[in-house]
């Protein structure tokens, strides 16, 4: 990787826009950053990093901390721009960081977001092309390219001497922090970190499992209960973890089902008692209760039988109440037609009295015959009105004929409205859809013409599109043939310099095939006294024929891509032609306006017939409005004779209607009053003749219901209806007597049972003993039975708790094992174990041997730096108390000891430093991928050293010149100015610092 240009603009303390150029600084190879303090020499540094990775350095990248120069305009945007070239390519790297602006409108400032460009240089065509604007895609990018983290670049570029001074006097716990950042190891922490939560889990799972065997047996010793046995063998008493626990537990649980059996025997020989006991008792029961019901059946026969004797007296009297009733059912045909007639005469008179109420006063009291002369009367004048309703209906229709010529009158005053608006526009209209015809014609010749130009114009489009496409194919292909033709160089050079050789050395070769006693193939001799030896790298003909094969091969390639080439050029040359000189844009935006117009054209032309068809329409419609005008008028003048005919009528028929109406409003009014009085006069005769009719027949009911009365028994017929019962009270009293009866009949039964009477002379049943023995020894059999399900439950559930704890003992069996694996393992990694003699961690482990390398880098230039005395050693020894792996010692020379870096004095700690900065960069560059770094800085701490071991320094720092890399030096020692022309001064301003490019041949 080597820098080329750095432009910075008010970042840090440049205030304006400030550039240095790093070709012109690496010319020399060595050259000097310096500067007064604070001017803004690291400032240069943090760019760099900044436009590499978005960010300074850790250290200077503190939270709140803004890269924009306090020096700037508020105008001024903060910006770096680096030009550099990495991986074989020139890249330009600008950034953004985020900031305020001012405001384009109004007063105040805006936030603006970070934002990055990365563009590429393309040497062939001498101009910069853009590749991403996105942060994420540049990051990836310029991550692969330079292989380094941001933390290794800083350690690795940008060599911070104190921070190395610092790892030579850390401890092992301090360089494994720094090397572990820079090797990236932490994918070993990770592996230790995954071991221990493996170990961590694993030991879980095992206390897990024991404890739920724990769990297990306090359940069994809950099951098991408060025995003799429980006392004698307690409980286990390890803890979960401990060898032996599930031995010890199943042993216990086996001891527990021994005892539980024991005890089941004892409970079901004491419920096999208590059951014989049981039986005896309840047929004692049994036997008294039997006595107790036969004495109570015999007592209670004697008590319904004096009931029976004491009821007799009200028996007689339901048997006589039953006999008079079934007297007064002869009378009952009497009594029903004498209620019924004289319901008939009390509607009757009801009725009466009605229509009385709606009779004048002075028809009160007046007779049937005198109110049907009345009816027949009003009869007569009610059809002399037939006439009258005649003329009435009539008039009422020449009302309803007059309403209608009204009504006509209207909507044709409204019609010839209408027709007159409609005529009065016609001219317009007609016009307009003759304009609308006339612009569908022109639009049809519009269409016609784009129609035609569309065609060639898309061609062009499309021609012009492959143009653009095939450009960069074309682009692509010389690019291979150039390559292939570079290869074919090559590879011809290559089996040139290869047949040159074999040349140089065909003696060798041919001496190889002579044999003693045979001829030689150049000179013919049979003797052969000093035959040529081949030497190191002798080329053979196997290795030029393959390389004239690869040339060979290399030819066809070339050839295939030239061929290629020819193609692409070809079509590219044919899309050209047909495309023109225009732009794509040009030709698209043309295409999309003529497409544009062709449509609209198109949907103009496409209502021609529609407008033909809205003109002939219209046509007609006018035509008819014409017909409907001449029409409504004949209609007005046959409409006017009409009227005058009906008038003329209808006042002849309203002078016979004035005489026949009277006081009435009109002669149905009058009818409906006459129709009214002589349906009431009518209701009112019939009436009195109903009340007259019923009267009689009441009378008549009257006497046959004495009659009856007599006959049947009775002294009045009030007795015979005061004596009658309906056949739901008669089957009433049946049912009582017949219960009375059967009561009898069963009472007598009881009393003549044997075993009844026989039980009625013995002694009264004792039940209440029986039953308080028989409680006794039921109440013994429950608990003897509770005692044995107690018993064989706990029979079972210390089984099925011995099978649970058996299982579980099966289950963690593998957990256990694998646990002890995993704990071996996590102890080994973490450094804990006893079989790691040296306490050194995974981690630690690979970092020691990449400080093995760094170590063995360092010390080729510590060794020419302090004149062969020191070497860098690295130490796995274990330091006091702490692990051991990251140790570094010096060895010196002139004493022949071995001692810790931190004993070396401050210029031996430089050297040191130094040394171990350069060793680590070469280390750390082969682990990104073999990167090479072109531009290094180095940071502070010259101050230390005296002229010979500086000028021992700068030789080695020369020497890396050597290689064509180019150095920085960041100091403040006057004599470096001295001995380094090639500087870049950073220099203070009040507006903000500016850098200054100095060489022995110029100035500024």
């Amino acid at each position: 990787m080597r820098l080329h240009r750095l432009r910075v603009t008010a970042f840090g303390p440049f205030g304006g826009t400030q550039e240095v150029d790093f070709d012109a600084l690496s010319a020399a190879g060595l050259f000097l950053l310096h500067g007064a303090t604070g001017a803004g020499k690291t400032s240069v540094l943090d760019a760099v990093c900044y436009a590499l990775y978005g960010a300074v350095p850790g250290a200077r990248q503190s939270p709140g901390a803004t890269l924009r120069s306090d020096h700037a305009a508020p105008d001024t945007v903060t910006e770096v721009l680096l030009d550099l070239t990495v991986g074989g390519r020139r890249l330009e790297i600008t950034r953004r960081p985020q900031q305020n602006r001012p405001k384009k409108r109004g007063t105040g400032f805006t936030a603006e977001k970070a934002q990055t460009w990365l563009r590429e240089y393309d040497a062939r065509d001498g101009v910069w092309e853009a590749l991403s604007r996105s942060h994420q895609e540049v990051g990836e990018e310029i991550g692969q390219l330079v292989g380094m983290s941001r933390e290794q670049f800083c350690q690795v570029v940008l060599l911070p001497q104190g921070d190395f001074a610092k790892f030579l006097r850390s401890d092992a716990e301090a360089r494994g922090k720094l090397l572990g950042r820079l090797f990236d190891t932490g994918r070993f922490a990770a592996v230790e970190e995954r071991l221990a939560e493996l170990r961590r889990a694993a030991e879980q799972q095992v206390r897990t499992g024991d404890e739920r065997l724990l769990a297990l047996a306090q359940r069994m010793a809950q099951a098991a209960g408060d025995g003799a046995d429980a006392r004698d063998w307690p409980l286990p008493d390890h803890r979960p973890g401990e060898p032996g626990l599930a031995e010890a537990v199943l042993e216990w649980a086996a001891v527990a089902r021994v005892g539980a059996r024991e005890r089941l025997a004892v409970a079901e020989c004491a419920v096999t008692a208590a059951e014989s006991r049981q039986a005896a008792a309840r047929i004692a029961l049994d036997d008294e209760r039997r006595l107790a019901e036969l004495q109570r059946r015999y007592a209670d026969a004697r008590r319904r039988a004096d009931d029976l004797a004491a009821a007799e007296p009200r028996r007689a009297a339901v048997r006589d109440r039953l006999d008079r009733a079934r007297k007064a059912d002869l009378v009952a045909p009497a009594l029903v037609l004498r209620a019924e007639t004289e319901r008939e005469h009390q509607a009757a008179a009801t009725a009466h009295e009605r229509s009385r109420a709606l009779l004048p006063p002075d028809l009160a009291e007046a007779g049937a015959d005198q109110l049907g002369a009345l009816e027949r009367q009003m009869r007569q004048e009610l059809g002399a009105l037939d006439a009258a309703r005649r003329a009435e209906a009539r008039s009422a229709e020449i009302t309803a004929e007059r309403a209608e010529l009204d009504r006509q009158a209207r909507a044709d005053e409204q019609l010839l409205l209408d027709a007159a608006g409609w005529l009065a526009s016609w001219e317009g209209d007609r016009r307009r859809h003759q304009e609308r015809i006339d612009a569908a014609h022109q639009a049809t010749a519009r269409t016609e013409q784009l129609a035609g130009r569309l065609e060639p114009a898309r061609r062009r489009l499309a021609a012009a599109r492959e143009r653009d496409a095939l450009h960069a194919r074309v682009a692509a292909a010389e690019e291979r043939q150039s390559a292939a033709r570079e290869r074919v160089n090559a590879a011809h050079e290559h089996w040139l310099a290869l047949r040159e050789e074999r040349l140089r050395g065909i003696a060798a070769e041919l001496a190889a095939g002579l044999r003693d006693g045979e001829a030689c193939a150049v000179c013919g001799s049979p003797e052969h006294p000093a035959p040529a030896r081949a030497t190191t790298g002798q080329v053979d003909r196997a290795t030029e024929e393959a390389a004239h094969e690869a040339h060979r091969q290399a030819e066809a390639a070339r050839a295939e891509a030239e061929r290629a080439l020819a193609s692409v050029r070809e079509r590219f040359a044919a899309a050209s032609a047909e495309a023109g000189t225009e732009t794509l844009a040009a030709l698209d935006g043309q295409v999309r306006a003529w497409d544009a117009e062709y449509r609209d054209s198109r949907a103009l032309a496409a209502g021609l017939h529609a407008a033909r068809e809205a003109f002939e329409s219209a046509e007609r419609e006018h035509a008819r409005r014409l017909a409907q005008q001449r029409e409504a008028d004949k209609r007005v003048s046959a409409r006017t004779a009409r009227r005058e005919e009906i008038d003329r009528e209808q006042a002849a028929l309203e002078r016979e209607l004035a005489a026949a109406r009277g006081e009435a409003r009109s002669v149905a009014e009058q009818a409906a009053l006459l129709e009214h009085r002589a349906g009431l006069l009518a209701g009112a005769a019939e009436a009195v003749r109903e009340v007259e009719a019923t009267a009689q027949r009441l009378k008549d009911a009257d006497g046959r219901l004495s009659e009856a009365a007599f006959r049947a028994g009775f002294d009045t017929p009030r007795a015979a209806a005061e004596a009658f019962l309906d056949d739901r009270q008669q089957r009433e009293l049946q049912h009582r007597l017949d219960e009375w009866q059967r009561e009898e009949a069963a009472v007598a039964d009881r009393l003549a049972e044997p075993a009844t009477v026989a039980a009625s002379a013995r002694p009264a049943a004792r039940t209440e003993q029986a039953e308080a023995a028989h409680a006794r020894v039921e109440r013994a059999l429950r608990e003897a039975a509770s005692v044995l399900a107690a018993a064989r439950a706990r029979c079972a559930e210390l089984v099925r708790l011995g099978r649970e704890a058996t299982a579980e003992t099966r289950r963690i069996g593998p957990l256990r094992e694998e646990y002890d694996r995993v704990a071996r393992l996590a102890g080994l990694t973490a450094g804990t174990s006893a079989d790691n003699e040296r306490k050194m961690r995974l981690e630690s482990y690979v970092l020691a041997a990449r400080l093995e390398q760094v170590a063995a880098a360092a010390t080729a230039r510590l060794s020419r730096m302090s004149g062969g005395r020191y070497t860098l050693v690295h130490s796995d020894a274990r330091g006091g108390r702490g692990r051991s792996g990251l140790g570094l010692h010096v060895v010196d020379a002139w004493t022949g000891r071995e001692r810790d870096t931190a004993t070396l004095s401050g210029g031996e700690t430089f050297f040191a430093s130094l040394a171990l900065a350069l060793g680590l960069a070469d280390v750390v560059t082969d682990e990104a991928g073999g990167v090479r770094l072109d531009t290094l800085f180095i940071d502070e701490g010259f101050g230390s050293l005296d002229d010979q071991a500086l000028d021992e320094v700068l030789d080695v720092l020369d020497a890396l010149r050597e290689r064509d890399r180019s150095v920085g030096i960041v100091s403040h020692v006057g004599d470096l100015r001295r001995r380094i022309p090639t500087q870049l001064e950073i220099v203070k301003e009040r507006s903000g610092s500016e850098v200054r490019h100095r060489s022995a041949d110029a100035g500024e």
